[in-house]
C-alpha cells in the first residue's frame, strides 16, 4: 500500500514538473510558420543578442568575484576576515530587481550621486558624462552583485577541502602567492567555479524584473510582452521554447562540470593550509576586494531602501499592506509545504524502491529550476485553462451551471507553477538529509519488522528534520521573491509584495516601492542566516580536521 501511494505521489509530482515544458512545446506547434518567421526577422535576434551579452558579463563577473573572495578568506589572513567571510553571503537576500530599484534611485540623473556632483562642480545637465544605470551593463551589474555568492560558496568549500601540498610546493619553487593561486589552486577548483557560474547563469536567463525595469529586451521580457500585452500565446510559447533550449544547454554544461569534480578531489593525505599573513598594502587590497561586493550587494542598497522607506512615510501595517503581506505569506507557506511534501514522495520512491525510473523522475523534477518563471507560467496556464474550459462547457450543457475558472483563476495555478520551478531546491534538501542515513540502517530496521511508514517516521525524520526545515525555508523565500510567474498567473485582485514593488517601480514611484522591497529582503535574510551559520560551522569543522591531521602527523 505504501509503495502504491508513494509511486502515485511521485509520478504526480513528476507530471506537475514536466507539464510546463510539454505544454510550451505543444502550444508552440500551434503557431503558424508565418508567426515564427516574423519573430525571427524582428525581435528574435535582439532577444538572443541581449541574452548572450548578459550571460557573458554575469558569468565573467561572478567567476572573478566569487573565486577571488573565496580564495582570500580561505588562504589569507587580514583584518576583518572572519566578518567578511560571512558577510560575503549577504547579497543572497536581495532579489536582483530590488537591487535595481535601489541603484536607480541612487545613480539615475535625479539621484543623490549625480545631484551631488552637479552641486560640487557646478555642472549643467550636459557638462558631464555619467554611466547610464538603466542599460544592459547596469542589469548585468545588478545580477553580478546578487549572484556571485553562488560561486563564492561553492569555491570556498572546494578550497577548504583542497590539499595544500601542491600550493606549498609551488611556493617553495619560487612562485608568488598570486602565481601559485592561478597555476595550482584555480585548476583544482575549476569545476566548482564552473558549477557556481552555471547556477548564476540559470538565474540570469530566468530574470525578468531587472531587465524589464532597465528596458533590456531579452527572451524573458519578450515572453511577457507577447503573453500579456499582445495576447499572442503561440508567439509567447515559441519564444519560451527558444529560452528553454538556452536553459537546457546550461543544464547540460552544469551536469558535465559536476560530473568532472571527482577528478579534482584531494588525495588521502590532506596537509593543513597555513593562511598567508597579509600586511600593509596587500592587506588593504584584500579587505577592499572582499568589502566592495558586500557594500555593493547589501549595505548600500539596504541604506538606500531604508532612506526611501522613511521618506515615503508609508505604514507597512495598514490594511492594504497587511493584505500584500498576508497574500505573500499564504502562497509562500502553502507552496513550501506542498513542494517539500511532493519532493519527499519523489525522494522516498527512489530511496525505498530503487530503480532507474526513480532516478529519471528526480532528474525530470529538477529541470524546472533552470527554466524561467515566465516559461513556467506559459506552460502551466495553457493546460489548466483548457481543463477549466472543458469542465465549464460540460457543466453548462449538462446542468446549465457555469463553474468558471476553477484552477486557473485560483492560487492553485500559482502553486503548480512554483512546484515546477522550485522542486529542485526541495529535492536537494531531501537528498542532503537522507544522505545522513546509511542504507544499512534501513536494512536493520526492516529486519526488525519496521514497515515503510514506521521506518520514515522513527528512523529518517529525526535525522532529516533540519534539512527539510532548511529546504522548506528556502522554497518559502524563493516563492516570495518570484516575480514573472506571480505577475502572469496571479488571480484577480491577488497582489503580493513582489507584484506591488514591481508595479510601483514601473510607475516610477521608487520611493513607495521601497517598503515592499524591504519586506522581501527581510524575509530573504532567513536562508542567508542559515548559510552564514553553515559557513561558521564549516570553519569550525575544518579547523578540527586540520588539528586532527596535524596531531596524527
Amino acid at each position: 500500500m505504501a509503495r502504491v501511494a508513494l509511486t502515485f505521489l511521485a509520478w504526480f509530482s513528476v507530471l506537475l514538473c514536466g507539464l510546463p515544458l510539454l505544454s510550451v512545446a505543444w502550444t508552440a506547434t500551434g503557431g503558424t510558420l508565418e508567426t515564427w518567421t516574423q519573430l525571427s526577422e524582428t525581435v528574435l535576434p535582439r532577444y538572443l543578442w541581449a541574452t548572450v551579452q548578459l550571460i557573458f558579463w554575469v558569468g565573467l563577473g561572478t567567476a572573478i568575484i566569487g573565486a577571488v573572495t573565496a580564495w582570500l578568506v580561505v588562504a589569507c589572513e587580514f583584518p576583518g576576515r572572519r566578518v567578511l567571510e560571512i558577510a560575503l553571503a549577504l547579497p543572497f537576500a536581495f532579489p536582483a530587481y530590488v537591487l535595481a530599484y535601489a541603484y536607480t534611485r541612487l545613480l539615475d540623473h535625479p539621484g543623490a550621486v549625480q545631484t551631488y556632483l552637479r552641486q560640487i562642480f557646478e555642472w549643467g545637465p550636459r557638462d558631464y558624462w555619467f554611466p547610464e544605470i538603466r542599460s544592459l551593463g547596469g542589469a548585468a551589474l545588478m545580477l553580478v552583485l546578487v549572484l556571485y555568492p553562488y560561486v563564492y560558496l561553492l569555491v570556498r568549500a572546494a578550497f577548504i577541502r583542497q590539499s595544500a601540498t601542491a600550493y606549498q610546493a609551488a611556493r617553495l619553487l619560487g612562485h608568488s602567492p598570486t602565481s601559485a593561486f592561478f597555476r595550482v589552486c584555480v585548476p583544482g577548483v575549476r569545476p566548482a567555479i564552473a558549477g557556481g557560474v552555471m547556477l548564476a547563469l540559470m538565474e540570469t536567463v530566468a530574470d525578468f524584473g531587472t531587465v524589464d525595469y532597465f528596458g533590456v529586451q531579452t527572451f524573458a521580457t519578450g515572453i511577457y510582452q507577447a503573453w500579456i500585452s499582445f495576447g499572442d500565446r503561440p508567439a509567447a510559447s515559441q519564444l519560451a521554447l527558444c529560452l528553454s533550449m538556452v536553459a537546457f544547454i546550461l543544464i547540460i554544461v552544469e551536469r558535465v562540470e559536476r560530473g568532472s569534480r571527482r577528478h579534482f578531489e584531494a588525495g588521502r593525505r590532506i596537509e593543513p593550509l597555513q593562511r598567508h599573513q597579509l600586511r600593509g598594502r596587500s592587506a588593504a587590497l584584500a579587505v577592499a576586494a572582499c568589502l566592495v561586493p558586500v557594500l555593493g550587494g547589501f549595505l548600500v542598497p539596504v541604506f538606500v531602501l531604508l532612506q526611501m522607506a522613511v521618506t515615503s512615510r508609508q505604514n507597512p501595517f495598514t490594511g492594504r499592506y497587511v493584505g500584500f503581506i498576508t497574500n505573500s505569506l499564504t502562497v509562500s507557506a502553502v507552496s513550501a509545504v506542498v513542494i517539500v511534501g511532493l519532493a519527499m514522495a519523489i525522494g522516498y520512491r527512489a530511496r525505498l524502491f530503487p530503480s532507474k525510473m526513480g532516478e529519471v523522475s528526480k532528474t525530470i523534477s529538477s529541470i524546472g529550476y533552470a527554466i524561467p518563471g515566465s516559461v513556467i507560467a506559459v506552460g502551466v496556464f495553457v493546460p489548466l485553462a483548457g481543463f477549466d474550459n472543458l469542465v465549464d462547457a460540460y457543466m453548462r450543457e449538462t446542468f446549465g451551471l457555469s463553474t468558471g475558472l476553477l484552477l486557473s483563476g485560483s492560487i492553485i495555478v500559482l502553486i503548480v507553477a512554483y512546484a515546477a520551478r522550485y522542486m529542485a531546491a526541495a529535492l536537494s534538501a531531501f537528498d542532503t538529509g537522507i544522505a545522513q542515513v546509511k542504507p544499512t540502517t534501513d536494512a536493520v530496521a526492516r529486519s526488525l519488522g519496521a514497515r515503510e511508514g514506521r521506518l520514515i517516521g522513527r528512523v529518517h525524520m529525526p535525522v532529516m528534520q533540519a534539512s527539510l526545515l532548511t529546504g522548506t525555508l528556502i522554497v518559502f523565500v524563493d516563492v516570495m521573491k518570484e516575480l514573472p510567474a506571480t505577475l502572469m498567473l496571479r488571480p484577480f485582485n491577488f497582489d503580493t509584495l513582489a507584484v506591488q514593488a514591481y508595479r510601483l517601480a514601473s510607475d516610477e514611484r521608487l520611493v513607495q516601492a521601497a517598503v515592499p522591497s524591504l519586506i522581501i529582503v527581510a524575509f530573504g535574510l532567513l536562508p542567508v542566516i542559515l548559510l552564514c551559520k553553515t559557513i561558521a560551522d564549516s570553519r569550525i569543522t575544518h579547523h578540527a580536521e586540520r588539528t586532527a591531521v596535524a596531531e596524527a602527523a
